[in-house]
């Protein structure tokens, strides 16, 4: 049997117009009203996310001074991930039609994400995601859960799935960034980066994923031609 877990922002639903809302929403609470401040392009900013770049230093870049970029910063982790936000994420270019493909195939698919059930039930719903998904195929974070960091919680996450699942034949694992592949590797399984999320290819090569492409649509399509089960349908 052939098991492939993928994670859900980045490969599924693309955030880049969430992060931006909420970037341009901190810029305007923090700012001082007569402060002359340099709003980035969503390239530029998302850009500069992709790449890593401290969110202090993106609040500098925007015009704020360094006693107002640590407030800037935490705002951004207290509201990027709120639920009147997460009505800005869209399925990433092609994911349906492939989520679709896997689903006539018979793919055991599995989704590893750090979202809570609440953030993921919103997606699932507004874009009739959950099509795609058994419920004991959905793996993410408890509402009350208290995070300790994505590199240290996802690897824990991938490792309670493999135990609770039945064995497969192969398994792969798909996301974009560091922490799935650190959740991957940490649990041997194979895995694949994506360039369609929050981390750009310099960023995800540091992490020696084995191998990177441009989607999840390029990984399944990798899939096909790597595995000994190839897919049908």
């Amino acid at each position: 049997m052939l098991r492939i877990f993928t994670d859900f922002d980045g490969p599924i639903m693309d955030v880049s117009e969430r992060y931006y809302r909420v970037y341009q929403f901190c810029l305007e609470q923090i700012k001082r009203p007569d402060q002359p401040i340099s709003v980035l392009s969503k390239e530029e900013f998302w850009k500069l996310k992709r790449s890593r770049v401290p969110e202090r230093q993106i609040g500098i870049l925007s015009g704020l001074d360094e006693a107002q970029a640590p407030e800037f910063s935490q705002l951004r982790r207290d509201t990027v991930h709120t639920l009147p936000y997460l009505v800005h994420d869209k399925p990433v270019p092609g994911a349906i039609a492939t989520l679709e493909k896997l689903h006539r195939a018979n793919v055991d698919l599995a989704i590893m994400t750090m979202r809570r059930t609440r953030e993921l039930e919103i997606p699932f719903k507004d874009h009739n995601l959950q099509r795609f998904f058994k419920t004991d195929r959905c793996y993410c974070l408890p509402n009350d859960y208290i995070k300790t960091g994505d590199v240290k919680d996802k690897p824990l996450l991938m490792e309670r799935a493999l135990k609770e699942l039945s064995p497969a034949t192969e398994n792969w694992a798909i996301g974009d960034t560091e922490a799935d592949i650190i959740a991957a590797k940490t649990n041997n399984v194979h895995a694949i980066g994506v360039l369609s999320g929050i981390r750009d290819r310099a960023q995800l090569e540091q992490y020696n994923p084995d191998f990177i492409v441009a989607n999840l649509t390029d990984a399944i399509a990798l899939i096909e031609k790597q595995s000994s089960l190839p897919l049908v349908g």
